[in-house]
């Protein structure tokens, strides 16, 4: 029979970790006598992440007297005490490749349903002061496990726990952890994990996805950069001109998905090559890629590309790459736009004209006025193509002419409003793409969840560097990206792309990430130690070497920064 040994609360407080403050609720302790297990946690306790702890799926979080002795012998320590792994339960029993997901457990008055492993967390190295715990814990089959409350009741140390009911795919929490962190995952046990009711949203999206990857499975079309060739330039609007490209020998260039983006490479001052991303604009099976710029007013490489770039020049790109792109479905969907940000759904527009695509489709476009509306008169022909294609325009500037094309879309004046959903009859499971500028993309991220989208049919492309992501971490001041202080070092050129930094490798650094960190890049980043792969950045070009080996590579073109240096010159997509 299992037993409760220890109950442990804490609550978040803020601690100091490399540099940085970290509100945190990991160093929890023993309670004496009977606490109230509630629907969002134990009485007394709390977290200081819910973005990645606690909530109704993650209440009370679970670890065995087992896994402390295994990693007493392990680490050589004497010194780690119940509560030291951030749970709230310490138990005797209910090891994690015995219990299932789905398993409901009664302990005293309180009845609970396990929904997940442990979430791999740089926190719990920190409260170790093991920095690879993480990825032990993964590595080891130990991750301990959440557990939903069911119904509220008090619970103390020295309690039976009483299975009530078996998940219904006996599926262990150890398998479960393996299935998302570990490489080899089996198909079918990935089937299994979606069918149970009790695994949590998030890790059901996971899971989502990686059967989804499986299916879709593409390396890029080519490794590092190619060159090809400008066969012409189209000005758009005064501000936004169309750059077309050809391969150099003449055959058709590989299929893009549509949405995805090109990565240039240029020397435009006759110094070091500049990196530059741009979406394609152009139809994805059209055997040439067109990308569309607009001239940005102290954009180097923008100003070349509209002042010094010339037909029949040669640029170095790299593969169509990107996971902002048009998914396969029935359903409706959702085209939203502002200014330039019109390219990557324009792709998309592309291929639903072409295929001539029966779903109920909405091209909604907001720019300043007629003469900075880019491709007007091409999405209107588009949209035209399809069987139910529905074109709404919003111009925003004061006394914006009206649209002088006869048949052409009726104009609104101002931006989208939380009404406009409901005015256009945008269904509530349409899958909706937007790009844009920051503001724009939230606010309307922010109208359409409040029309009823859920937010995983909500997708979302920003331009430059993509916001931070660093779980716990107090937010500061955004800092523009710079060099790193101190003198320069003298190892191979690593570029940030999104950023426009290119800096020289410093052996002393350990990771990429920490090199992204010292020049202020947003970063993307959980357990810092090769596991949860938050930080898989695609690469551009060069190649890395890892330390340690993360437990699983990451896909083709595709780089861990937290745990790899460079092996040479790399192009990073940050």
């Amino acid at each position: 029979m299992a037993t409760l040994l220890s109950v442990n609360v804490g609550t978040p407080e803020d601690v100091s970790w490399q540099g940085r403050t970290v509100r945190t609720g990991a160093w929890k302790s023993p309670v004496r006598g009977a606490r109230t297990v509630r629907r969002l946690n134990v009485d007394g306790d709390g977290q200081g992440d819910l973005a990645g702890h606690g909530g109704e799926m993650r209440a009370v979080l679970v670890y065995q007297l087992q896994s402390y002795r295994y990693w007493r012998e392990q680490l050589g320590r004497d010194d780690l005490t119940f509560g030291m792994f951030g749970e709230n339960f310490t138990v005797d029993g209910l090891a994690d490749d015995d219990v299932c997901i789905g398993d409901r457990y009664r302990i005293g008055e309180a009845e609970f349903e396990v929904t997940q492993p442990r979430v791999t967390c740089y926190r719990v190295g920190m409260r170790l002061g093991e920095p690879a715990m993480a990825s032990l814990l993964v590595a080891h089959n130990r991750p301990g496990f959440y557990l939903r409350v069911l119904t509220e009741g008090r619970v103390e140390a020295g309690d039976e726990i009483t299975l009530v009911r078996r998940g219904p795919e006996e599926l262990s929490v150890a398998d479960t952890d393996a299935l998302l962190y570990l490489p080899g995952r089996d198909p079918a046990r990935l089937r299994r994990a979606l069918n149970i009711p009790a695994l949590s949203p998030g890790w059901q999206t996971s899971f989502r996805e990686l059967a989804a990857a499986r299916e879709q499975e593409e390396d890029p079309a080519w490794q590092g950069f190619r060159p090809v060739r400008v066969a012409r330039i189209v000005p758009e609007t005064p501000a936004v001109s169309s750059i077309y490209l050809d391969s150099t020998d003449g055959t058709p260039l590989p299929r893009a998905r549509p949405g995805q983006y090109l990565s240039l490479r240029l020397a435009t001052d006759g110094t070091a090559p500049t990196v530059r991303s741009y979406s394609l604009s152009s139809a994805p099976g059209a055997g040439t890629y067109r990308i569309s710029v607009k001239r940005e007013a102290h954009g180097q490489v923008s100003g070349y590309l509209h002042t010094g770039l010339r037909p029949g020049d040669l640029v170095d790109i790299a593969s169509p790459r990107g996971t902002f792109v048009l998914e396969a479905g029935t359903g409706p969907v959702l085209l939203v736009s502002a200014g330039i940000g019109a390219t990557p759904v324009l792709a998309m527009l592309h291929q639903l004209a072409a295929a001539r695509d029966t779903r109920q489709v909405w091209w909604i476009h907001t720019a300043r006025d007629r003469a900075r509306h880019v491709f007007a008169d091409e999405a209107h022909a588009l949209v035209a193509q399809l069987p139910h294609g529905h074109e709404r325009i919003h111009y925003t500037a004061a006394g914006a002419a009206p649209d002088p094309r006869p048949g052409g879309p009726r104009i609104r004046y101002g931006r989208m409003t939380a009404d406009s959903p409901a005015e256009m009859g945008i269904p509530r499971d349409a899958d909706a793409y937007l790009c844009g500028p920051a503001a724009f993309m939230d606010a309307l991220d922010a109208v359409l969840r409040g029309y009823g989208l859920a937010a995983e049919r909500i997708h979302t492309e920003a331009f430059g560097a993509l916001p931070a992501l660093n779980p716990g971490v107090t937010p500061t001041a955004a800092v523009r990206p710079h060099q790193p202080a101190g003198s320069p070092a003298g190892g191979p050129p690593v570029t940030f792309a999104r950023s426009g930094i290119t800096t020289p490798w410093s052996p002393a650094r350990a990771s990429l990430l920490e090199l992204a960190e010292a020049c202020d890049v947003p970063a993307r980043w959980s357990c810092r130690t090769g596991v949860c792969h938050t930080c898989v950045t695609l690469l551009l070009a060069g190649d890395v070497t890892y330390a340690p080996a993360p437990l699983e590579p990451p896909d083709a073109g595709s780089v861990l920064t937290c745990c790899s240096r460079p092996a040479g010159e790399v192009v990073l997509d940050l």
